[in-house]
């Protein structure tokens, strides 16, 4: 019984750091576009679609910055 409390502590404290870890890479793409967005709410919105598309996409976490400020850059310009 001891290990069976062991093992099922050690499982949910592993998965909870996982879940924490997830999560907090997640606000840390949104608060990157967000950012490079500035105060425009039009180009945050393009850039939230944006991160969405990202993930689909499957854009490396290192890329991730460079890619959305080549969209913002790309949703910017006159047309």
């Amino acid at each position: 019984m001891d290990y069976f409390i062991i093992v099922v502590t050690t499982v949910a404290g592993l998965a909870f750091h996982w879940w924490l870890y997830v999560l907090i890479q997640r606000w840390m793409q949104r608060d990157l576009a967000l950012s490079i967005a500035g105060d425009n709410p039009e180009c945050r919105a393009y850039l939230l679609q944006c991160l969405q598309q990202a993930k689909a996409e499957k854009i490396r976490k290192k890329d991730l910055e460079t890619w959305l400020r080549s969209k913002a850059e790309a949703h910017s310009s006159p047309k």
